[in-house]
């Protein structure tokens, strides 16, 4: 009688473990969905208001700049070190400035859409109907500029 009380313990510790873990998991991924959902968001918006990712990628150099400053200032840095770093990270931020925003939003949504689902949730559905307008905004976006591409490039 004993023994068998232990093995219906056993399997409710082991189906709560197994319970908790699956919860756990379909936690973390409806989170990472919902942060993904957010950064595609975010490069939309700069999409339709360039002048905020200049300031936010402006602002990553003016940080880097600072620090590369104290590095001279410690001697950590001579000055023609210092000037092939900064001027790789202006060379960067002109990149990232340059970078079209909607084709990161649609990589971004389309990570919260396929990558973090299943299982289905809010964000991947959400993430799904914005997957579509950034890229027909950004097929739109490469026409306009005239750069070719095949639709199987855009995937």
């Amino acid at each position: 009688m004993n023994g068998s009380r232990a093995w219906v313990r056993s399997g409710l510790i082991a189906a709560a473990l197994v319970a908790a873990v699956y919860g756990m998991a379909r936690v973390d991924l409806v989170l990472r969905s919902r942060s993904a959902y957010l950064e595609g968001e975010k490069w939309m918006e700069w999409s339709r208001k360039p002048e905020l990712k200049k300031a936010h990628f402006d602002a990553e150099l003016a940080a880097r700049e600072a620090e590369l400053s104290r590095e001279l200032a410690k001697g950590k840095l001579d000055r023609a070190a210092y000037e092939r770093k900064a001027g790789l990270a202006r060379f960067e931020r002109d990149q990232a400035v340059a970078e079209s925003s909607l084709k990161y939003a649609y990589v971004w949504y389309q990570t919260a859409a396929e990558l973090f689902s299943p299982p289905e949730n809010r964000w991947s559905v959400l993430a799904r109907g914005k997957m579509a307008e950034a890229r027909a905004l950004w097929k739109k976006e490469l026409d306009a500029r005239k750069i070719p591409y095949q639709d199987y490039m855009l995937e």
